[in-house]
């Protein structure tokens, strides 16, 4: 539980600053994108004369979400950073932490790095998209219906529709008091979340029926640029669904890894129904959840040993199941 100062703190660094850069990890999931975007566009309901950016690579799929901000190098002359759903310091997007005046870390991953001067990290919360609400409804900020719309869809899409662990009665409370507060019609938020095209369809049942599956149960598939062009869906499409292969009774860690081009390092995203699977990550590169990480390989070498990493997880947790 968090008392009041933190909120604070944070307010009265975006009051003071004129210039605000929003950030966030790469391989941008809806939770990143909805949790930057949403907090530039309530900052600017709150404070119109401030200039306000968020920041980082697109990500196709979810452009619905919201239109991101072109950065330049003037931005980091007296400027705020804040740093949403981003544990460590190789992963956020864009920009380089240390070059700004100040800077903010709003996230709910576990502690990895220290790169900001003030860091608000909340493991317990379901999301920075339950942060940014949490945020507003503790000061002066001024939420929007749209802003609320997106932060609605950033809660949902990191809970897996509020199927997750880490979903909680204070991520309950939340949302119903932003539903309340915004009358957002939060049904109408589903169907471009879970929309796809018949391309993507086709693509994950390539995806289904390509994964190796060892005799521990890790799944996994790498996506070739030249597939990824067949199929025509982005790398970071590619990686997120990953989210769709939930409760297959033979699979207890699956990994879907893409590289724009050959011989690039695979970005890698990983999902578990019982290993612990973000300190096997952090050993690659990568990290987030327990149940729910990224990665990044350098080389074949690399790859061999993170293959060999999970799957000896997976039977490690096998074993201490029966």
């Amino acid at each position: 539980m968090f008392s009041s100062t933190i909120y604070q703190k944070i307010y009265k660094k975006i009051k003071k600053y004129d210039t605000i850069v929003i950030a966030r990890h790469t391989g941008a999931d809806p939770d990143a994108l909805a949790s930057s975007i949403a907090l530039r566009d309530i900052i600017l309901n709150t404070f119109p004369k401030k200039k306000v950016y968020t920041v980082g690579f697109p990500v196709s799929k979810f452009k619905y979400l919201g239109i991101l901000d072109k950065f330049h190098e003037d931005l980091y002359e007296n400027s705020l950073l804040i740093v949403t759903d981003t544990p460590d310091l190789k992963r956020v997007d864009g920009v380089v932490p240390s070059k700004f005046k100040d800077s903010i870390k709003i996230d709910h991953h576990p502690f990895v790095d220290k790169f900001c001067n003030l860091e608000w990290i909340d493991t317990a919360s379901s999301s920075a998209s339950q942060m940014i609400i949490e945020l507003v409804f503790h000061t002066k900020l001024k939420m929007t219906k749209e802003a609320a719309e997106k932060l609605y869809v950033g809660i949902v899409s990191d809970t897996n529709r509020f199927l997750f662990s880490y979903t909680s009665s204070k991520t309950f409370d939340l949302v119903s008091k932003l539903i309340q507060t915004t009358q957002i019609e939060f049904t109408n938020l589903y169907e471009p979340l879970y929309l796809k095209s018949i391309k993507e369809s086709k693509f994950e049942g390539y995806v289904a029926e390509h994964f190796t599956i060892t005799e521990n149960g890790l799944a996994y598939l790498v996506c070739t640029p030249e597939m990824l062009e067949k199929y025509e869906v982005d790398a970071s499409t590619a990686r997120n669904m990953v989210s769709e292969f939930n409760y297959i009774d033979e699979i207890l860690v699956w990994m879907i890894l893409t590289n724009e081009k050959s011989g690039e390092a695979l970005k890698g995203s990983i999902r578990s129904r019982g290993p612990i699977i973000n300190e096997i990550a952090g050993h690659f590169n990568g990290g987030g959840h327990s149940f729910a990480s990224g990665v990044r390989v350098e080389n074949e070498e690399q790859f061999k040993e993170l293959l060999t990493e999970l799957d000896e997880g997976c039977k490690k947790y096998k074993n201490e199941q029966e």
